[in-house]
């Protein structure tokens, strides 16, 4: 389990986003998100109707940086992020999910506003790239501005401005 976030509807809606690594053939793994719904009773709750709303592929033999986070932006969207799996050039690929934020509707859906939602060959949900290995991500109170924090190389940590179809 990498991250957990509740809806913004989530008193009503119950529904939780996650995102975790997923074991796939092979030995290897990928970074997903999923959401589902939260039902309680008594001391005990399991969860209903996951659905996986992205998938990393291709999966990697790489045990780290996965760097996940999710954030809302309270227009209906959800922003999460991954770590390039420790294969740095992946970052800079747009036909790779590796080394990026994406951005998709609450239902997992792709907004057709998206930088590369038109791009042949690019993966859709890609907001940002070049995100080596994004740990946090948060919204600012006031603006609604995109902030991500992510491992640089050497001991060089960032603090990113995130905006759309940048490369980071």
């Amino acid at each position: 389990l990498l991250d957990v976030l509740l809806a913004p509807d989530f008193a009503t809606s119950r529904i939780i986003y996650f995102t975790y690594g997923e074991p796939r053939d092979g030995g290897k793994n990928a970074t997903a998100a999923a959401r589902a719904k939260l039902v309680l009773e008594g001391d005990k709750g399991r969860l209903e109707d996951v659905k996986v709303i992205f998938r990393q592929e291709p999966a990697a033999k790489s045990g780290h940086h996965f760097g996940s986070r999710l954030v809302f932006d309270g227009k209906g969207h959800l922003y999460f992020s991954i770590g390039e799996r420790g294969q740095g050039p992946n970052a800079q690929e747009l036909t790779r999910p590796n080394g990026k934020v994406h951005r998709v509707n609450e239902d997992g859906s792709i907004p057709k506003d998206n930088p590369f939602a038109k791009k042949a060959g690019a993966i859709p949900s890609i907001w940002s790239y070049g995100n080596r290995n994004p740990q946090g991500l948060a919204l600012h109170p006031t603006t609604g501005d995109l902030w991500e924090v992510e491992h640089g190389p050497r001991g060089g940590d960032e603090l990113n401005l995130i905006q759309a179809g940048k490369n980071y």
